[in-house]
């Protein structure tokens, strides 16, 4: 079969694939309960759609492409798939026999426009790696290449041969399939297919653009170039294009090696703490972030002992972490950062309320969503489960967490939220970190790490809360400054006859405004002095502790002027 042949047949067996099961979807999901058989249609209903994602899985597996890059993504959409779709497709790996070397040998010849030989001294035939996308192979670079680079042993990304057609006709069906799926109510109501599949185009279209790669990992470099703790390979430039990215050969210790560190004199729980740090700051500081650190694309680097003196970032240190495969990068805009870091403090303070606050304001929940359940949810979750490490939720009942998990799936399919890309691959990133530092620690605890970085983050946003309140104090002042004038310019008008009050009984209503206007000045006062005394009182004891205790005067005045004011002027 011819080349457009293969691909013809692959748009029809993608199509047939899930025109079956869209049909089948109806007729249980939507037809069966319509006609009151309602049911019958819940009967066996885990089972029936367990195995549609088996069958999807199978198919993943064979077609290859984007297709495992679906799967993968459908794992993660908790917030519009059932969790017998979402746990089968957990396990589905990019892994698939290698290409023939000689395929390979040409494109990456065609690609740099000179034999391999030339463009390097040595190419592994055997694959490091190879993917659904691409194969990595170990090489060395040409005496005058390594003369200008500085650099001796490389590896060689290079792109499988057809793949640019072969995204471009899964993306076609998915574009498809997208269409069929919008004239469904029932999914049009939860999510907008159409826009969910161009958001996911964009990321699959960026990872097979090498160059997009090249300057992702460059621009990852830059945001650590003062960090220690971080290191990326360097990209050789002269031998990266589209389709084949050469870069400095990094291999170490894999972070989950756990032998490998303790050979190495490396403790693995401190690799732990670090990694989930080193994450955080990507997160919640860069706002730039890796959003694969599967234990694949990261290393343990030790250090020579020249280049492991004490530093700011690393005190003593001897190893560093090196991050590689920067095909899928994530990006948090300021807003949704600030968001991300109100929820994290939630999180640290087990504050159910805070944490569906802090979901709006990442823009998860449409305005209108009813979060009286969901708060119970996360409340009942963090009574429960909130501290606990890795190690003690082993000792949990899997039927308890079967049921929380069940439980906390369904209030979220109940709510009207549609998760941004960029929030479901911070929600991908942080899985996998929380999943690395417990299988390099048992006894690691997430909370741990969360709090300490929750309370920098207060600290850190601690000016802004003092300067945000000060501004409020400073607009209540004004508006109380100007009370008594507009008061005085309304009793001028009255007096004139301009007019018609009683003015005995207005008088007596306006000094109690304005006595209420002091009072509210005196608890805006007292906030701002209180809450820049706690912030500030981590860094400066005796300022802090004076700030709070000054805050009690304005205190007194907001609680005792009403009475005072009640029981007349003292004689």
């Amino acid at each position: 079969m011819t080349d457009g042949g293969n691909m013809r047949a692959r748009y029809r067996r993608i199509l047939r694939f899930a025109a079956r099961y869209l049909v089948q979807t109806w007729w249980y999901e939507l037809f069966l309960p319509r006609i009151g058989l309602a049911r019958l249609a819940a009967r066996n209903r885990s089972a029936r759609l367990q195995r549609i994602a088996q069958r999807f899985h199978v198919l993943a597996v064979d077609l290859g492409g984007l297709m495992i890059k679906v799967g993968q993504f459908m794992s993660s959409r908790l917030d519009v798939l059932p969790p017998e779709i979402t746990k089968e497709l957990e396990g589905l790996q990019d892994e698939v026999p290698a290409v023939p070397f000689p395929a390979i040998r040409a494109l990456a010849e065609a690609e740099l426009g000179v034999t391999l030989e030339r463009a390097f001294s040595f190419v592994d035939p055997t694959p490091l790696a190879a993917a659904s996308l691409g194969q990595v192979h170990r090489a060395r670079l040409s005496e005058m290449d390594a003369a200008e680079t500085g650099l001796l042993d490389v590896v060689v990304k290079i792109q499988r041969p057809g793949i640019g057609e072969i995204v471009d006709v899964d993306l076609r069906a998915l574009r498809r399939v997208a269409g069929w799926l919008s004239h469904i109510r029932l999914v049009s109501d939860r999510v907008d297919m159409p826009v969910l599949v161009e958001e996911f185009a964009v990321t699959s279209l960026e990872e097979i653009d090498y160059l997009h790669e090249a300057a992702s990992a460059e621009r990852f470099a830059g945001d650590f170039a003062d960090d220690a703790r971080v290191s990326v390979p360097e990209l050789v430039w002269e031998r990266t294009t589209r389709r084949v990215l050469t870069l400095q050969d990094v291999t170490a210790i894999k972070i989950n090696d756990v032998d490998g560190l303790r050979a190495a004199g490396i403790d693995p729980s401190e690799v732990a703490t670090e990694f989930a740090a080193v994450m955080f700051d990507q997160l919640f500081v860069n706002g730039y972030f890796h959003a694969d650190p599967h234990p694949g694309n990261i290393f343990v680097t030790p250090l020579a002992t020249a280049d492991s003196a004490t530093t700011a970032d690393a005190p003593g240190r001897a190893w560093k972490f090196t991050f590689i495969d920067f095909g899928m990068m994530g990006e948090v805009p300021d807003a949704l950062r600030r968001g991300l870091r109100n929820l994290l403090i939630a999180a640290a303070s087990r504050n159910g309320k805070g944490m569906v606050d802090g979901i709006r304001e990442v823009g998860v929940l449409l305005p209108s969503a009813d979060t009286a359940e969901l708060e119970r949810a996360l409340t009942a979750l963090f009574a429960r489960f909130g501290g606990m490490g890795f190690a003690e939720l082993q000792e949990v009942d899997p039927r308890e967490f079967r049921a929380f998990a069940n439980e906390f799936g369904d209030v979220v399919r109940t709510l009207p939220v549609q998760l941004p890309e960029n929030f479901l691959l911070i929600v991908r990133a942080m899985s996998l970190t929380s999943g690395m530092c417990s299988s390099l620690d048992p006894a690691f605890n997430i909370w741990n790490a969360v709090e300490p970085y929750s309370a920098q983050l207060i600290r850190a946003e601690g000016g802004n809360l003092v300067q945000d309140l000060a501004k409020r104090t400073v607009a209540a002042a004004g508006l109380i400054a100007r009370l008594p004038q507009r008061l005085d310019t309304l009793i001028t008008r009255v007096e004139d006859g301009n007019l018609t009050v009683q003015t005995p009984r207005l008088e007596r209503r306006l000094d109690s405004l304005e006595r209420t206007g002091r009072r509210i000045i005196s608890a805006v006062l007292f906030t701002a002095l209180l809450i820049g005394g706690i912030l500030l009182r981590a860094d400066d004891v005796v300022f802090g502790t004076v700030l709070m205790a000054v805050s009690v005067l304005p205190l007194l005045h907001a609680t005792l002027a009403g009475t005072v004011a009640r029981r007349g002027p003292l004689p």
